[in-house]
């Protein structure tokens, strides 16, 4: 096929899209992943597409650009990158597209960057390949577009591999490349949705500053409708292959027509929290700490003393002045991952751990979970010293305290049945027969609201969100008091967060759980926390309850990360 040299006419949409089918061939036969997509992109205009998991709304984008997997392709329709049809184009037509007039950010940037091949280096061959670079000037445009992209000491960075870029400074490579031959159209597939709120705020904006100054169009893809409406002039939902609303993203955002779009909008944290007023908190009490800003030094932490010893809270974990230090190679200096932090968990309630990675929040996680030992301080659980726990009181507080980790893929044993792995904590702890710990399995999957049909399943065999269902019912298993949930939805679409939130709070009122809960989406935090510890740098610069945090924040720190939730500064009726 040669590649047409009409342009479009004036007014004619830089990208046209008209009843797109794309099918995969499966073991089980074809699977239609999506269906009758329809719409159109102009010149210059940011559009988002959203929904969940296995809406098609990446497929869509990978069917744009020949990029589909090799069992998948598309069976129906036309798609004209100006005016030119993209579906039946030879592999050399979509080729010479690709990047030089339709650039791709990619969601993971460690999948997605070679990981023996030097930043600059990556972003040379895209130059070379397209031509806009020769062999001469290409390490100054490799610096040139590298700075463009936000990224410091720019001809240093060029030189680093992707493992010594931190997860922001990858994302911004993978826009260096997406954006390095100047493309018409960028698709942004998920960009941000690993990284911490401050950094996607940065990454966002650095986007639409380079995009708006290039006149570059974009296509957003994300699960999240707050997210979109900030960012996007129109917003198309999709659900199960099918585009079910499209229109302008305020519109959406304000008055959604379709049930599975109020749904979107009902689930999505960062529109639930600007939803959220003081008088939505559920308790008034006091506060676990409060922090007393000194000019020109370190930030105390003092606990709220209460009026009467009636009133005294039942604190279930007491943490004081902890610290944990690890030695690096070639300096004489320790760092300090966690610097002096005291706070308390109130029995039966949430305390949140917030900051950006690196802050120290999930240090002091493993630290109370007796994972890793603390360098300094004191660590009191039900009145005990976490630290002087040996033998058997050592087993009774692991029983007592359970994690549920991050990402439900790499959390549960691949080779594992359902009913294993929720059984594994029973057996390892000698908990009753087997036809009692069977019955046990069963009773969870009610808890957590999966059907017993699966105790025969395999993780593969589940969506992300039952698998955390899962993991949520392994930490149930020996009917603990405290539960540390490290990042416990972040991985997750906001449906099944919601989903998942609701659980744990209903968990919570059942059983009288208490919940470490850390977390980078501040968003997620106030849904679910009674009350909210800001980690920076290792300390702790604000605690105070969530209505306090979130209403009322002192220090600047805090005032920055509620700033950069997205969707923070739209204006959503109640």
């Amino acid at each position: 096929m040669s590649r047409s040299t009409e342009r479009p006419a004036a007014g004619t949409p830089l990208l046209q899209v008209r009843d797109v089918a794309v099918q995969f061939q499966t073991l089980e036969g074809p699977v239609h992943a999506v269906e009758a997509v329809d719409f159109d992109l102009a010149a210059g205009e940011t559009l988002a597409i959203v929904g969940e998991s296995g809406s098609g709304k990446s497929t869509t984008a990978m069917a744009l650009i020949g990029l589909l997997p090799g069992n998948g392709r598309v069976t129906n329709g036309s798609i004209r990158f100006e005016g030119e049809e993209l579906v039946g184009a030879s592999e050399g037509v979509l080729r010479s597209i690709r990047g030089r007039s339709i650039g791709l950010v990619p969601q993971d940037p460690m999948s997605n960057l070679n990981p023996v091949s030097k930043i600059g280096t990556q972003i040379a061959e895209t130059l070379l390949a397209h031509g806009l670079a020769t062999r001469k000037d290409v390490d100054r445009r490799v610096i040139e577009t590298l700075a463009a992209a936000g990224l410091p000491n720019a001809e240093e960075r060029a030189k680093q591999y992707p493992h010594e870029f931190s997860g922001g400074m990858r994302q911004r490579a993978l826009i260096a490349i997406g954006l390095a031959c100047n493309p018409k159209l960028l698709i942004a597939d998920e960009p941000t949705s690993a990284l911490d709120v401050t950094v996607q705020k940065t990454i966002l904006d650095q986007l639409e500053r380079m995009t708006s100054e290039l006149g570059t169009s974009v296509m957003l893809i994300t699960h999240d409708l707050g997210l979109a409406a900030e960012r996007a002039a129109r917003v198309i939902v999709m659900h199960r292959g099918r585009i079910v609303e499209q229109g302008p993203a305020r519109q959406i955002l304000e008055d959604p027509q379709q049930p599975y779009t109020q749904a979107l909008v009902k689930a999505a944290p960062s529109v639930a929290a600007v939803r959220l007023r003081p008088e939505a908190f559920r308790r008034a009490t006091p506060p676990v700490a409060v922090v007393e800003t000194i000019p020109d030094a370190a930030p105390a932490v003092v606990t709220e003393a209460p009026a009467s010893a009636d009133e005294a809270p039942d604190y279930i974990v007491e943490i004081e002045n902890l610290t944990k230090l690890y030695k690096v190679r070639g300096s004489k200096e320790d760092f300090a991952a966690v610097k002096d932090v005291s706070l308390s968990i109130p029995r039966g309630e949430t305390v949140a751990i917030v900051g950006e990675s690196g802050s120290g929040k999930t240090t002091t996680a493993r630290m109370l979970l007796k994972v890793i030992e603390p360098t300094s301080g004191v660590m009191r659980f039900d009145g005990q010293d976490v630290a002087t726990l040996k033998g058997r009181q050592l087993r009774e507080f692991r029983q007592k305290v359970q994690p549920i980790f991050q990402d439900p893929y790499s959390s549960l044993n691949p080779m594992f049945t359902i009913e294993r792995i929720i059984e594994e904590p029973l057996t390892f702890y000698k908990r009753g027969s087997a036809k009692e710990r069977t019955a046990r399995v069963r009773s969870l999957l009610d808890d957590v609201a999966l059907p017993q049909s699966m105790m025969s399943r395999y993780p593969s065999e589940l969506s992300g969100g039952q698998r955390q269902r899962v993991a949520i019912a392994r930490a149930l298993a020996l009917s603990p008091d405290l539960i540390v949930c490290d990042e416990p939805v972040s991985a997750l679409d906001v449906l099944v967060q919601d989903q998942v939130l609701t659980l744990l709070r209903d968990l919570q009122r059942e059983y009288g759980l208490s919940y470490l809960f850390i977390s980078h989406d501040l968003a997620v935090v106030r849904l679910i926390s009674d009350y909210v510890c800001v980690m920076k740098d290792g300390r702790l610069v604000e605690a105070a309850t969530s209505e306090e945090i979130f209403t009322n924040a002192r220090d600047p720190y805090t005032r920055t990360l509620l700033a950069s939730i997205p969707g923070n500064e739209l204006d959503i009726a109640v």
